[in-house]
């Protein structure tokens, strides 16, 4: 049987943020109060129980943080978009980079030999990738756009975003009128948002087809908008453009000479500025000659592979998602570079991971480059160590997964922890992205 929480305020002294931005206050069983900092004084409501904690509500500051300032959404502590508004940025990166210490430490126990300047840029309006909510309700007459409300499944009513690129930024309201005035206002579940260097695209989700007025309005708001809009009624693949030519979204990396074009539904880093410092600083880390055979894990569509073909002999890319496979070789081609080899292959299956048969596995490398998704590359660990490259260079979305693999390439496999820090890919949420850079043990 749930317990029955108190409704009665209780005060304590927030000891630190947990991983998703939550103040920590241990009062008898721990509480973890959303908008609360570390060494604040506050009275909160528990309001959700766990078997751990309890989910509390702050309630007053009563002892506010020399480093709290005022956030600058209007919004914050009702949408969950964001975690950390009320702390200045600098403070951010303090916290993110105390975190991914203590989680190497607990959980790989593994200290890096130096430890990497924070990568930062701009805090707002850098999100160039989105997935956002539509909602009609009923009572209100109206469709709301955007994140999920911090402790529901409902839809923040928004006005505006601080954190999206512009345009998307100051037209969540318009959109919010747009789906309004549908017919198939209350079948419209989701919008992504995807911004490239000279295109902007919305894709709808769409669970029935809309009417020729419909299509009207959309195509009216695409060109008031200067925007493009595409349609969903299924799966990825039945995404298709409101209106032919398609669009054509790419980014630029200016450092290395690239223009890399990419699809509505491909995965790329969301933050434009943050990713080429973050792909510059790669390259930098691995320290690259013009001898070096690089091997890149999860390349997507070549983000890094490309711009480390521009410093090396040659690169081969590796990724699961075939149509990113396409789209890095489509990009190496657009950007004359022959260096460059990519293939298809499941990196989470341990049977081809580590199969010296497979052409892009045998090597020689001298460096490797991992930037696998949230859960990691522990199926590839033992593959690396065969190769024994002589710099290996691990970007991860997740201190978690991190600690885990950098804790098996040092205490299994035989490889030291050079350095690591922290790249702010996400200003403003709780999310920790990071680099670790290792070598051979000896060797380095």
């Amino acid at each position: 049987m749930r317990r029955r929480l108190s409704t009665a305020p209780e005060t304590g002294r927030v000891e630190s943020l947990n991983h998703d931005g939550e103040g920590v206050v241990r009062n008898g069983k721990t509480a973890f109060v959303a908008g609360a900092l570390p060494g604040e004084l506050v009275r909160f409501v528990r309001r959700r129980a766990h078997s751990q904690y309890d989910e509390a509500e702050l309630d007053a500051v009563l002892e506010p943080s020399a480093r709290r300032v005022t956030p600058r959404c209007a919004h914050f502590g009702v949408c969950g978009g964001c975690a950390l508004q009320h702390l200045d940025s600098s403070a951010q990166l303090d916290i993110k980079e105390q975190q991914l210490r203590e989680t190497l430490e607990r959980l790989g126990k593994v200290t890096p030999q130096r430890w990497l300047a924070p990568l930062a840029g701009p805090p707002w309006h850098y999100r160039r990738r989105a997935r956002l909510g539509a909602r009609f309700v009923r009572t209100r007459e109206r469709s709301l756009v955007g994140f999920r409300e911090r402790l529901s499944s409902h839809v923040a009513e928004l006005q505006r975003c601080e954190v999206l690129s512009a345009p998307l930024g100051e037209l969540v309201a318009p959109l919010g009128a747009l789906l309004t005035s549908l017919s198939i206002r209350e079948r419209l579940p989701q919008i992504e948002v995807s911004v490239g260097d000279d295109c902007v695209v919305l894709v709808l989700r769409v669970l029935d087809a809309p009417s020729d007025a419909d299509r009207q309005r959309l195509l009216d708001f695409e060109t008031a908008h200067g925007l493009r809009i595409y349609l969903q009624p299924g799966g990825l693949n039945t995404v298709q453009p409101l209106r032919e030519p398609a669009a054509v979204l790419a980014y630029a990396l200016p450092e290395f000479n690239l223009r890399l074009q990419f699809a509505v539904s491909d995965f790329i880093q969301i933050n434009a500025a943050l990713n080429r410092a973050l792909v510059s600083r790669v390259v930098e880390l691995l320290e690259l000659d013009a001898q070096a055979r690089v091997l890149d894990l999860y390349c997507g569509l070549g983000n890094f592979t490309l711009a480390m073909a521009r410093r090396a002999a040659s690169v081969v890319g590796v990724e699961g998602d075939a149509g990113l496979v396409a789209r890095a070789a489509d990009n190496a081609t657009r950007n004359d570079i022959a260096n460059a080899t990519f293939f298809g292959a499941n990196l989470a299956s341990a049977e081809l991971a580590g199969a010296a048969a497979a052409p892009w596995a045998r090597g020689p490398y001298s460096h490797v480059l991992l930037d696998p998704p949230r859960v990691g590359a522990r199926e590839v660990l033992p593959l690396l160590a065969r190769l024994a490259p002589r710099r290996l260079v691990y970007v991860s979305c997740h201190p978690g997964s991190l600690a885990r693999d950098l804790g098996e390439l040092v205490h299994t496999h035989g490889f030291e922890l050079l350095a690591a820090g922290v790249a702010d890919m996400f200003p403003q949420t709780a999310h920790v992205e990071s680099i670790a850079v290792l070598a051979p043990a000896g060797g380095s």
